[in-house]
């Protein structure tokens, strides 16, 4: 499928909390860890890859399931969840590139490759793919437009190309954005998805 450049959907505009913070300090003094969210870690040694879900649980909703099916076992994960009853996304949603929590930063320290997983506003199924890493980039978002989806590699609103994007800080300053609208992860195929990126991220050769 072709990457015909679009304009994208926008995420809901609104005025929020979330939109003073400067970094996670800031976000930390306000919002209390255990009650408001929660933050999930697991590092595997043996890898160089970081699947990543800054926006996850109630913020950007499944971001967090993807991400984990992403990673399995194989890889390094991350992800930050919003476990509030309500206003999650307000709250929480510390936008990528001031979102620089401190156990997040120590794991992608260590790897060579970063794939970060996000949520958008939209009704139409699409995935817009951004970020520094070139190959990478265009590998992902060929899977998943062999799945019969709609993706876009530019011409969207989300390009993360800021060196300060948490998917580029990674040890080799680049990395992988992925979001996802509304519309496909709520009705499309997940799973599917997961396996797509995941076999790309499994064909990497070792560093």
């Amino acid at each position: 499928m072709p990457f015909e450049p679009i304009l994208s959907r926008h995420r809901d505009v609104m005025s929020s909390p979330a939109d003073n913070y400067k970094g996670f300090t800031d976000l930390a003094t306000a919002q209390v860890e255990g009650t408001d969210y929660r933050v999930h870690v697991r590092a595997n040694a043996g890898s160089t890859v970081a699947v990543i879900a800054p926006h996850g649980g109630s913020i950007e909703q499944y971001t967090s399931d993807v991400a984990r099916d992403v990673a399995g076992a194989d890889f390094n994960l991350y992800i930050f969840e919003g476990i509030r009853h309500a206003g999650n996304y307000s709250a929480l949603h510390l936008t990528s590139h001031r979102f620089d929590e401190p156990r997040c930063l120590e794991l992608l320290s260590s790897c060579d490759h970063v794939v970060a997983l996000h949520g958008c506003a939209g009704d139409v199924q699409q995935a817009l793919v951004g970020g520094l890493d070139e190959p990478l980039k265009a590998a992902v978002a060929k899977t998943i437009a062999d799945l019969g989806i709609d993706t876009r590699l530019r011409g969207h609103q989300f390009p993360a190309t800021d060196p300060k994007n948490i998917c580029n800080r990674g040890r080799r300053g680049v990395g992988v954005q992925i979001e996802m609208t509304m519309a496909l992860r709520l009705h499309g195929p997940r799973e599917a998805i997961s396996a797509a990126i995941r076999s790309v991220l499994l064909a990497l050769p070792a560093v």
